[in-house]
């Protein structure tokens, strides 16, 4: 049975750093893992498939000894098809049973590379290109989803492509199309037929991380990577064999992937795969409740918008089964953490990871404190500091306690850097730290606590968005003179795209024509802008750069003053100013004037309420006449 440790603050992790990770750690790859996770008890279920909420009751379940079955049938077939190792294959699917042995299988083969299947055939295309994709694997036609004609729509211009495998869909032999199901049974389950002794340094999987424009940001991960990974996170959750972890994020973020997939499978664990859509399924989020009632779910894993969305549907499930949620992505608002912690009674842990820490970093210690507002602290074996870079991104030192500077993680779950060198310059700080370009500081305690970021990424919903994405095709317009995208912050998905734009002396364009070119030039739907604001100047730093701190601040004035104009009669005025706070990164300041008969508490009670799922810090206080 894995071990539980109580997990109080950083002075346990140095009990737990006694043992070396490579005594605890002793697979030498996924596949080792997996093979290890599953031999704990082969007739226990490994995944049970929900094909919706309203069928909650249904599922589809899947034992440990069919789980491997089917993921050894796959390697072998991607084996048979030319996989080996270094050779990719790169999948788009939704959360099936088969995308874990797709992802596992092509590890086990070669290099795993999913593809969030909402982003649009040139960028797709342009990721498979990059990844040198050899063997494409996606889900056939289907209503409700529109990934095989995107697929059909690039296959022909991926050079290194030579085969495409359909998943719930017939083959087409002409057109070099296998259909995955019938495919795999024909291929031996007890067994691997190929001979592959992996290193743990060699690649397991290739992630792209947000939406950029030009060459494909794709991390390199090492099977090690993600054996430490699923190690550290059984040593900070605690989980067992006899756990039981809901998966609704999807299964082309590492999230997913890892938190709620290769890290219960290692240690024996139940996975409840909530439906192809995962949380997305409004019928998911009807029943949520009773699915935890009725799996008797110990933990899951959500952003924030998703505990939002929880927040509006009445608990009408047993919930004594749930240890914690594990909530990251984005920060959470501290009225939203209470709120849901009180509706539903769980406990909810803020974490932080990325892509290329191979899913987490730092997360609040389950069985001690856990800091309102802060990412926690750091997971073992791990070290996270902030350092403090000079006007050329240059290493000057590391920061002081509660000193403001660059987030920088390293160890033994740190990837290998990104497939295209560029993309490699400038990252690792010179103690072999990767900067991570998010800010922070950390507390006496060790507690981490992010206040912004460095990159200028847009976070929607825990999908990270590069401005460069919608910014240049918007430059191609004619008329348009400048174009800054930030984030403004949104109550659903924390933040999303705007675009400020200055135009021409003689260009005589309006936001409605902006954005309908926006939408048509926009290469990821995500991206496009929810809003053109027209801007006479565009504000500059002393060197002639854009200040996108002035336009998030001006983005974020916008939203909080749209929301407060429902407090109508109570008040007669309402004064919002948004601008820069040394301890969280932006603060909005909030002057209001009363109605007659109308007390300020009352007031502050009606604020709460209405910027309860935002995020961004907000005091209150009375303007006097």
């Amino acid at each position: 049975m894995a071990e539980e440790r109580l997990i109080r603050g950083i002075e346990d992790l140095a009990e737990i750093e006694k043992v070396p990770y490579t005594e605890r750690a002793i697979e030498k790859s996924t596949t080792e893992l997996l093979e290890k996770g599953a031999g704990i008890n082969p007739d226990a279920p490994a995944i049970s498939f929900l094909q919706s909420g309203d069928t909650y009751d249904k599922p589809m379940v899947i034992s440990y000894r069919q789980f491997m079955n089917k993921i050894r049938q796959t390697a072998n077939m991607f084996h048979d098809l030319g996989i080996k190792g270094g050779d990719v294959v790169t999948y788009i699917l939704p959360n099936l049973p088969q995308t874990h042995y797709v992802l596992w299988g092509a590890e086990a083969a070669g290099i795993a590379n999913p593809i969030n299947p909402m982003l649009e055939p040139e960028t797709i295309k342009e990721i498979c290109k990059s990844a040198q994709t050899k063997v494409l694997v996606a889900l056939g036609e289907m209503s409700g989803t529109d990934i095989w004609q995107k697929v059909e729509a690039i296959r022909k211009d991926i050079p290194t492509l030579e085969h495409v495998v359909r998943v719930m869909g017939p083959a087409e032999p002409n057109e070099k199309i296998l259909g995955f199901d019938e495919t795999v049974e024909s291929y031996p389950a007890d067994r691997y037929t190929f001979d592959r002794s992996i290193d743990p340094d060699e690649i397991a999987s290739l992630y792209h991380t947000g939406g950029t424009t030009g060459t494909p940001k794709l991390a390199r991960r090492s099977h090690y990577n993600e054996v430490v990974m699923a190690h550290d996170l059984q040593i900070m959750a605690g989980y067992n064999e006899k756990s039981t972890l809901l998966c609704g994020l999807p299964l082309f973020h590492c999230n997913g992937t890892l938190v709620t997939g290769l890290g219960p499978f290692s240690f024996g664990a139940h996975v409840v795969l909530l439906s192809p859509m995962g949380y997305r399924d409004p019928s998911i989020v009807k029943n949520f409740y009773k699915i935890v009632e009725k799996y008797q779910a110990e933990t899951f894993s959500a952003v924030p918008t998703v505990l939002s969305t929880l927040l509006d549907i009445p608990v009408d499930g047993d919930l004594s089964s749930l240890k914690y949620a594990i909530c990251g992505a984005a920060p959470l608002s501290v009225e939203l953490f209470k709120r849901v912690e009180t509706h539903t009674g769980m406990k909810i842990l803020e974490g932080y990871g990325l892509t290329e820490g191979a899913v987490a970093s730092a997360i609040n210690p389950k069985d001690g404190e856990r800091k309102v507002g802060s990412v926690g602290i750091r997971m073992p074996y791990q070290s996270i500091k902030a350092v403090i870079l000079d006007e050329n991104d240059e290493y000057v030192r590391d920061a002081k306690t509660d000193e403001i500077g660059a987030i920088a993680i390293k160890g033994p779950n740190v990837f290998k850097g990104y497939v295209e060198p560029a993309h490699n310059q400038g990252i690792w700080l010179p103690d072999g730290s990767f900067n991570t370009g998010d800010l922070g500081k950390i507390d006496a305690d060790g507690y981490i606590w992010l206040t912004g970021r460095e990159k200028e990424l847009i976070i929607r919903g825990g999908h990270n968005i590069d401005p460069a994405l919608l910014e240049e095709p918007i430059y191609k317009m004619a008329g348009v003179k400048t174009v800054a995208a930030v984030g403004r912050p949104d109550p659903y998905a924390g933040e999303v795209p705007v675009a400020y734009v200055e135009l021409a002396e003689d260009a005589d364009q309006d936001e409605e024509q902006i954005m309908e070119w926006a939408k048509q030039h926009v290469g990821e739907k995500a991206a496009v802008p929810k809003e053109i604001i027209l801007t006479e100047e565009m504000p500059l730093t002393p060197v002639g750069k854009i200040f996108k701190p002035r336009l998030r601040w001006d983005a974020t004035k916008r939203a909080y003053e749209k929301e407060l104009s429902a407090l109508g009669d109570m008040v007669r005025s309402v004064e919002v100013e948004a601008g820069e706070d040394k301890a969280r990164g932006t603060r909005v300041t909030i002057r209001v004037r009363p109605a007659e008969g109308i007390d300020m508490e009352t007031i502050k009670k009606k604020i709460d309420e209405l910027l309860t799922r935002y995020t961004v810090f907000y005091t209150v206080t009375e303007k006097k006449e």
